[in-house]
């Protein structure tokens, strides 16, 4: 099934979709809980199939679509996963999972503007498969690790390069506001099938950019909830960034970094796409700018 949230007058809807029109959760789960929904896959699964069968078909624009999880707790994303972006980046894979924050503040809408910084021109896309934490826990072994998840949705990883590269721990390069678009929806994975055979790709301006494979993950997405899971609680609603493959634009040369007025749009096979707008970025006047 597919879970997403629809914001429409003023107010988030969970619903569940059929690819054409959407059907709202409302009579089965309010959208303060839907979050909380997603670590009880029965349930879930139960609320969509009911809303499927009995609820009213809702037509709806792309651009009502809101992220589908609204209130992570934590958003993640783990370095050089695919050997082909290291390679292209004149870097070693790292040995040892090497995970960042994203700040939660970065979150957006899968059809939302993303801001060119102030600060900088040095921004980039990533385009990757994001896990959706479910049941989560701690310890999780990798094979078990399918329980803990919820499902799967698509992410761009906007990076601002010079920030990015100027400390080790990545988190400020990572986490501008606007730059962790995901959507349109959660696929959950019985209607997904072999992650492996998912294609991934990037288009700015209808250009293709990247063109990757997730079976060519390094630390496949098992592997990567039992790492984190060592360490802390992964919960409902966490989103981990599983990598992203060759052809970001700093490996080009001159490097290919985002304009204002671009358009991206980053799709996986079976998940659908998302599509951002480049604006500049525009700071409160009240901040004197």
């Amino acid at each position: 099934m597919k879970f997403g949230i629809l914001q429409t007058a003023g107010k988030s809807v969970p619903a569940v979709f059929d690819g054409k029109s959407a059907y709202s959760l409302i009579d089965w789960v309010d959208a303060a809980s839907f979050q909380d929904l997603l670590a009880r896959p029965e349930e879930l699964h139960a609320a969509g199939k009911a809303a499927l069968e009995t609820g009213r078909a809702i037509s709806f624009e792309w651009e009502e679509l809101g992220p589908p999880v609204l209130r992570p707790r934590k958003i993640l994303g783990i370095g050089l996963n695919y050997l082909d972006h290291a390679k292209e980046t004149n870097r070693e894979p790292p040995k040892i999972q090497t995970w960042f924050v994203k700040q939660v503040t970065a979150l957006n809408s899968p059809f939302g503007d993303v801001d060119l910084p102030i600060v900088s021109s040095d921004l980039d896309y990533e385009v990757e498969l994001v896990v959706v934490i479910g049941k989560g826990g701690r310890h999780i072994p990798a094979a078990r690790a399918h329980e803990a998840i919820a499902g799967y949705t698509i992410g761009c990883d906007y990076s601002v390069r010079d920030w990015q590269k100027a400390t080790p721990t990545m988190n400020m390069g990572k986490s501008f506001d606007t730059h962790a678009p995901i959507g349109p929806w959660i696929v959950t994975a019985d209607e997904l099938g072999n992650l492996d055979d998912l294609r991934l790709r990037t288009l700015v301006n209808g250009e293709t950019r990247q063109d990757g494979c997730v079976g060519d993950l390094i630390h496949k997405v098992p592997d990567l909830i039992a790492h984190l899971s060592q360490a802390f609680t992964l919960e409902p609603g966490d989103l981990l960034f599983t990598g992203t493959p060759a052809g970001v634009g700093v490996a080009h040369s001159p490097p290919k970094f985002l304009k204002a007025g671009d358009i991206v749009r980053v799709e996986i096979d079976g998940i659908g796409h998302i599509q951002n707008r480049i604006v500049p970025e525009t700071v409160p006047a009240s901040y004197g700018h």
